[in-house]
């Protein structure tokens, strides 16, 4: 499928894990061409606005708070030719104000299964049905449950994040479709971590970012879980558990530093 031409509004919805964020970044990769992206409802420890951020730094990322003046100048004329992407978050339901009041072009990612069946919400609201990732929630009688929380400042040792990772994602803290999140870790390294029910494995990707070796990242990260009877306190202390202490982490990143220093002594 080809990008709209410019300028052009492009709204994406479907249920968790369906894939919206990933069709969205295919089209964010180009640095010469001028885009934006938000995610109405989406709170400043939203993993996706922070991925976005960081793997396409060109991409101009809206803030919730700064939605409506975005729009206003949208309406008025005052923004540059570009393309919108707008995710709508499985969440939210689809007759939003943001959708109903501009020209949006209307994109439902769905599981192949439900995709070809054309009996739902999401063929009544979009103007074009694309098969997505399967979405085990959709077979479930009540919808899924959210829990995010930042983890800014936070750095993880890495055995111990394996570990309470998976057992999140084997249950061990409630049924689990979906698990996001960004992760640091001692050696300066950022992380980015998928989990979709029915898909295999858990997988990690490095982000492209500055090694951070002196203290504590000031940048974003957080975790974002989707399912049904979550164990948010469990969850919670699991992960605190698995972060290293100002003094661990002091030592770890000296360490680090040394072996770097050691890799760069001409030979």
């Amino acid at each position: 499928m080809t990008t709209p031409s410019p300028p052009s509004l492009i709204a994406v919805a479907g249920p968790s894990g369906s894939g919206k964020t990933t069709w969205i970044s295919q089209f964010l990769q180009d640095s010469n061409r001028p885009c934006f992206y938000l995610a109405p409802g989406a709170s400043k420890t939203s993993v996706d606005l922070a991925r976005i951020g960081y793997r396409f730094p060109w991409v101009q990322v809206i803030a919730d708070h700064q939605t409506q003046s975005f729009f206003e100048a949208w309406i008025e004329g005052t923004l540059p030719n570009s393309t919108v992407y707008l995710e709508l978050g499985f969440h939210l339901g689809l007759d939003s104000p943001f959708l109903a009041a501009l020209p949006w072009h209307r994109v439902a990612l769905l599981p192949p299964d439900l995709a070809t069946q054309g009996a739902t919400e999401w063929h009544d609201w979009a103007d074009e049905i694309i098969p997505g990732n399967d979405a085990p929630s959709l077979k479930e009688a009540t919808p899924p449950n959210l829990w995010l929380t930042s983890l800014s400042g936070q750095v993880f040792d890495p055995p111990s994040l394996d570990e309470a990772l998976i057992e999140l994602t084997e249950g061990a803290y409630g049924k689990i479709h979906r698990a996001k999140g960004i992760f640091e870790l001692p050696d300066g390294r950022a992380f980015y971590v998928d989990f979709v029910n029915g898909l295999p494995g858990i997988e990690y990707t490095e982000l492209n970012l500055p090694t951070w070796l002196d203290g504590r990242p000031d940048r974003p990260s957080g975790i974002e879980v989707v399912g049904w009877e979550l164990q948010q306190g469990a969850i919670a202390q699991t992960l605190l558990d698995s972060c290293l202490s100002d003094d661990l982490l002091h030592q770890y990143q000296q360490q680090y530093k040394a072996t770097l220093a050691e890799e760069t002594i001409p030979a």
